[in-house]
């Protein structure tokens, strides 16, 4: 695919990214119903894309079953593509994960992704619950990656190991990354690239120059395919959004202060909620956040698909009401329309 020329925003791909986020005073269920209304609302606004991320032992997110939230949304909607955003890999065995994403494959054919992430998506303590007594090395992401190649693979059919469903599936693999490892795995391995800019900025235009230099053309792509992941709160006034935007900086101070707890309702101010230090932190941590109106927000990705010259955006949007979640993603799907 062409660059992006970064003129027209109306030429780039919209998805997104969900962490299956549960609000104060809400239940898991209602999260999950939450996620699944989002899914149709952005299938129908014309979005690319609908992944979930793999989380562990959060309050504040129920994610940690993805393939099975995953075929929730799939069964619901009907075009979008839907996947991972992503499975941790060191969590899993690869056969596993064939098999799973073999299966959703099967149910929901030419709609499934497979992004793979490398983090273990958690705390020490339950990774090493997660994989018992395994240990992982910088070795064993890429070769995990290939043994999910060989398993969906059709020439594996004379193996004595084999992923069924999934054998001979073409199921389209994407790396993440927030750091410059993954970046140029993908690249050397010819696969899409998804890096997490939304809470890792500092490492995004090294990762996305090391991507293209290291990039080989593979069966899966031709050329080379880049996801950028950002925070967007859109609302009618720059006022509002940047109101909505502080249960977002809520949820930021409580990881950086480790007492997570489900996403805040909005504050009028966060002055006396955060200690300057924290402030500078967050707005670090933050960084390619698109908070304002329509005209902010087009404006700022106009500039920021320019300095990147990504294929596709993918926002994940940390807010409150659902409604105000709903009509965020309606103005940010506004842009692609316009001629």
């Amino acid at each position: 695919m062409a660059h992006n020329n970064g003129e027209n925003i109306g030429d780039i791909k919209l998805s997104v990214l969900d962490l299956v986020p549960v609000a104060e005073g809400s239940t898991a269920l209602q999260s999950i119903r939450k996620s699944l209304e989002l899914a149709q609302h952005v299938e129908s606004l014309g979005f690319e894309r609908f992944w979930i991320s793999e989380h562990h032992n959060m309050e504040s997110l129920v994610s940690s079953a993805t393939p099975i939230l995953i075929g929730y949304i799939a069964q619901g909607t009907k075009t979008i593509r839907v996947g991972s955003g992503g499975i941790m890999l060191p969590n899993h065995a690869p056969l596993i994960v064939a098999e799973q994403f073999g299966t959703l494959e099967t149910l929901y054919p030419g709609r499934v992704d497979l992004g793979l992430g490398r983090a273990p998506g958690t705390d020490q303590l339950t990774a090493k619950a997660l994989r018992r007594d395994r240990t992982e090395t910088v070795h064993d992401f890429p070769r995990d990656i290939v043994a999910l190649q060989t398993y969906f693979s059709k020439e594996n059919s004379q193996a004595a190991v084999r992923a069924i469903p999934g054998e001979g599936l073409e199921i389209p693999l994407y790396l993440l990354g927030s750091s410059t490892f993954s970046a140029q795995l993908a690249g050397a391995k010819g696969l899409p690239y998804a890096f997490a800019s939304h809470f890792a900025p500092t490492h995004l235009h090294e990762a996305l120059r090391l991507y293209h230099q290291n990039f080989e053309a593979s069966q899966q792509c031709k050329a080379p395919y880049t996801i950028a992941c950002v925070n967007v709160i859109a609302a009618e006034t720059d006022e509002k959004a940047r109101y909505l935007e502080t249960s977002l900086q809520q949820l930021a101070l409580g990881i950086i202060r480790n007492t997570r707890r489900p996403l805040p309702p909005p504050v009028e101010s966060m002055d006396g909620l955060w200690l300057g230090m924290e402030k500078a932190q967050i707005q670090q941590m933050m960084h390619y956040s698109f908070v304002g109106s329509r005209e902010t927000i087009k404006a700022q990705l106009a500039d920021f698909i320019e300095a990147t010259r990504v294929n596709e955006i993918m926002a994940v949007s940390h807010i409150f009401d659902h409604k105000d979640r709903l009509k965020s993603y309606e103005i940010l799907s506004s842009l692609l329309r316009e001629e």
